[in-house]
C-alpha cells in the first residue's frame, strides 16, 4: 500500500529538521515535498533544495488552478506545498513526508482525511529555550565569519523571546494531531518516528503480522497523542498551558 501523507510540525528549535533528514535517510520509499515560496533565498540556499524559488504572480497563478494541498501567507510572504508531490510519489508506490506547520496540516487534514500527522514536541519551555539559544549562537558565529568581527549582530534575544512564544502558541494546537513525540533523546526519537511509518503501512497492509510487526505497532501506539496526555501535560506546565482548553479535547 502506498501513497500515505505523514505530517510533521514542531516549533522551531525542536530537532524536527534533524528528525525528518534522519527518517528520509532510514525508511525507504518514502518521499519528501520541498516547499514553494515567494521570499527570496538566503545565503547559500538553492532553489529546489530548500525551497522552489517563485514569484508572488506564479504564486498565485498556482493557487488559482487549485495546484496546492496548503498554502498561506506568512510575514509577507507565501508558502505551500503542491499536489503534484503527492502524485508523483503515488504513482511510484511511495508515501509522502511532510513538513509544515499547524496552519499547513490543518489545510492537509481537510483535503487528505487520512493524512497522518505528527507533533514533535521538546522535553520542556527551559530544553527548548536552551536549544534556542544554541543554535543562536551559531548563528551569532557564522554571521561574523561571513561579515568580519565587526558585523551587527542580529537581535538575538528578541528573535529567541519571539520563538519561544510562538512556540507557545503552536503548543496548543496538539490536538489536532494523531501522535505526538517528545523529542529528548534523539535516538529513541528516530526509533519511535520510524516505528510510526511502520505501523502505518502495515495497518494498511494485509499481510499476516509478524512478532515484529506486532512490536512496531506496539512502540507507534504508546505515542498515539491519547497515550501521550500524561507527559503532554508536564510539557504544557512548564509553558504556562496545562489549563488550556485543548488538554481536554
Amino acid at each position: 500500500m502506498s501513497g500515505i501523507v505523514l505530517i510533521i510540525s514542531a516549533p522551531s528549535g525542536s530537532g524536527k529538521s534533524t528528525l525528518t533528514n534522519e527518517l528520509r535517510r532510514i525508511v525507504p520509499n518514502l518521499e519528501f515535498s520541498i516547499s514553494y515560496t515567494t521570499r527570496p533565498p538566503r545565503g547559500s540556499e538553492q532553489s529546489g533544495r530548500e525551497y522552489f524559488f517563485i514569484t508572488r504572480n506564479e504564486f498565485k497563478r498556482m493557487i488559482s488552478e487549485d495546484e496546492f494541498l496548503e498554502w498561506a501567507e506568512v510575514f509577507g510572504n507565501y508558502y505551500g506545498t503542491a499536489k503534484r508531490f503527492l502524485r508523483e510519489a503515488t504513482a511510484r508506490g511511495h508515501d509522502l513526508l511532510l513538513d509544515i506547520d499547524v496552519q499547513g496540516a490543518a489545510q492537509v487534514k481537510n483535503r487528505v482525511g487520512d493524512a497522518v500527522s505528527i507533533f514533535v514536541l521538546p522535553p520542556s519551555r527551559q530544553e527548548l529555550e536552551r536549544r534556542l539559544r544554541r543554535r543562536a549562537e551559531a548563528d551569532d558565529d557564522l554571521q561574523r565569519q561571513l561579515m568580519g568581527d565587526g558585523a551587527r549582530l542580529f537581535n538575538t534575544e528578541a528573535i529567541i523571546q519571539r520563538r519561544l512564544q510562538t512556540a507557545s502558541h503552536e503548543i496548543e494546537n496538539f490536538a489536532q494531531y494523531d501522535y505526538i513525540l517528545v523529542n529528548d533523546r534523539l535516538e529513541e526519537s528516530i526509533d519511535i518516528l520510524k516505528s510510526i511509518v511502520e505501523a502505518e503501512r502495515l495497518k494498511r497492509s494485509r499481510a499476516v503480522l509478524s512478532p515484529r510487526d506486532e512490536a512496531v505497532l506496539a512502540v507507534a501506539n504508546r505515542a498515539r497523542r491519547e497515550q501521550m496526555m500524561p507527559q503532554i501535560e508536564t510539557i504544557l506546565a512548564t509553558f504556562d498551558l496545562s489549563g488550556h482548553p485543548t488538554v481536554t479535547e
